[in-house]
């Protein structure tokens, strides 16, 4: 199985059955551990209750990844992001920022490659990318909001509406990650990328973008599905991972496909708006 976010593309981990679970001590083959003596049969009564009575062990004391990981380590990334956005937002005058947003988006996208196909796990360099990716970000919201005032409200409203959404849909299981429905995402999200690469370098050379034809709408609507479906491939790898019984350190590349995609969502939701609205 493979991931249209980088985080979990090359990571069979994240794939059903691709992480071993335990071997004879507990780690790694996925076989029932073996039992050399002291087993609950030599234990009196009174110790076997004491080990029932014991808390469920959590992902600290096996090691493994839990949800609880994944969201911590999702609100540590998302949460310097937002600072970094609202300080790029408060501290730099409209519009000083913009000729900024390109070479700074270059960096995070370099970062995000980094961090997403380095076999090491490196919250650092993940870190470092929500900084630059909040002031990217920061940047933007704040000549939107100058614009066409309440659009950045309005555009994090629809990204956390999104979010709750497919969330709500993926645990009732109204949409799940099918083999037809990874295979559609895995042609439809290279071929977006490609036509956001070819109209990226038309409107450096021409001025010009596909989003200003009438048709520009229809194409931004498509981003916007691509994004809030995209989140249902996350879930789905997230889920495999804690099933897979995956190492605690994963939850970091889980939470970094998370917040990636949630900044994908929110730059399509905002400019599908700044077109409606008639912005440009």
């Amino acid at each position: 199985m493979q991931s249209h976010n980088p985080a979990f593309r090359n990571d069979k981990a994240f794939s059903p059955g691709g992480y071993a679970t335990f071997d004879d001590s507990g780690r790694g083959s996925g076989r029932t551990p073996t039992r050399s003596g002291g087993g609950p049969q030599d234990m009196t009564p009174q110790q076997l209750q004491e080990m029932y009575a014991q808390p469920s062990a959590g992902g600290a004391q096996t090691g493994r990844m839990t949800y609880d990981d994944v969201v911590v380590r999702t609100g540590a990334l998302f949460g310097v992001l937002v600072v970094a956005a609202a300080a790029t937002w408060v501290l730099t005058p409209v519009g000083a920022g913009l000729g900024l947003v390109l070479p700074l988006m270059l960096v995070a996208v370099g970062l995000g490659l980094w961090a997403n196909l380095s076999k090491k796990i490196r919250p650092g360099v993940m870190f470092a990318y929500a900084v630059l990716m909040g002031a990217v970000l920061g940047s933007i919201s704040q000549a939107f909001e100058a614009a066409l005032s309440g659009i950045v409200f309005q555009a994090v409203l629809g990204t956390l509406g999104a979010f709750a959404a497919m969330l709500v849909a993926y645990k009732t299981k109204v949409v799940r990650a099918s083999p037809k429905f990874r295979k559609f995402m895995m042609i439809a999200l290279p071929g977006y990328l490609v036509f956001l690469l070819v109209n990226l370098g038309i409107g450096l050379f021409t001025g010009q973008s596909a989003y200003d034809t009438p048709f520009g709408w229809l194409i931004g609507l498509l981003g916007v599905g691509l994004a809030t479906f995209s989140l249902i491939l996350d879930f789905d790898f997230i889920e495999q991972g804690v099933k897979n019984g995956l190492p605690q350190q994963f939850a970091w590349k889980a939470a970094f496909g998370l917040v990636t995609t949630l900044v994908w969502l929110y730059i399509e939701i905002l400019r599908l708006l700044s077109i409606l609205r008639g912005g440009e």
